[in-house]
C-alpha cells in the first residue's frame, strides 16, 4: 500500500525552523539556522533577520539563497532555493520598513499582544525581513 505522494511544498509549509544558506564572499555556503515562513500563495519565504550579520551581509552582496526544512521524524526533507530582497532596518516604529515586518509577523503568528512594544523592538533590534522568491522546490521522503 502506498502513501500520498510526498510534496515538499506541503513539508515547507508546515516548517517554522530551517537552515538558510547564504554565500560568502569567496563563494562558500554560509549557513544559518531560522524561524521562516512559507506563504504559498505569494510563493515566497519570509525571515526576520538582524541587521549586521553574516546572512545579512551575504543576501545584500549576492541575493541568491536556499532554504531547507527537516520532517518531524527526521526521514523528509525539503530545499527551496531563490533570490531574496531584504526590507530594512527601519528607524521610524510606524515608517514601511517596520510595516513590512509586522505584515510577516501577522501571516506567520496573528496579532502579536503589544504592537508599540513590537515595532520599539524591530527598530532597537535593527531587523531587517528577507523575502525570498521561490524559483525552485526539491525534498525527498526517505521512508
Amino acid at each position: 500500500m502506498t502513501g500520498a505522494p510526498f510534496e515538499p511544498r506541503e513539508l515547507l509549509a508546515g516548517s517554522r525552523l530551517g537552515v538558510l544558506a547564504t554565500l560568502r564572499s569567496d563563494g562558500r555556503p554560509q549557513l544559518s539556522p531560522v524561524m521562516s515562513f512559507y506563504d504559498r500563495d505569494a510563493g515566497v519565504i519570509y525571515v526576520s533577520m538582524t541587521e549586521g550579520r553574516a546572512k545579512t551581509a551575504n543576501l545584500r552582496r549576492d541575493p541568491r539563497a536556499a532554504l531547507e526544512v527537516t520532517g518531524p521524524d527526521g526521514w523528509a526533507w525539503a530545499t527551496a532555493e531563490g533570490t531574496a530582497v531584504l526590507t530594512g532596518p527601519g528607524t521610524d516604529p510606524r515608517g514601511p520598513e517596520v510595516e513590512a515586518l509586522v505584515d510577516y509577523y501577522r501571516l506567520a503568528a496573528g496579532e502579536h499582544p503589544d504592537w508599540e512594544e513590537y515595532r520599539a523592538v524591530m527598530v532597537a533590534d535593527r531587523r531587517v525581513l528577507m523575502t525570498m522568491t521561490v524559483d525552485h522546490v526539491y525534498g525527498e521522503k526517505v521512508r
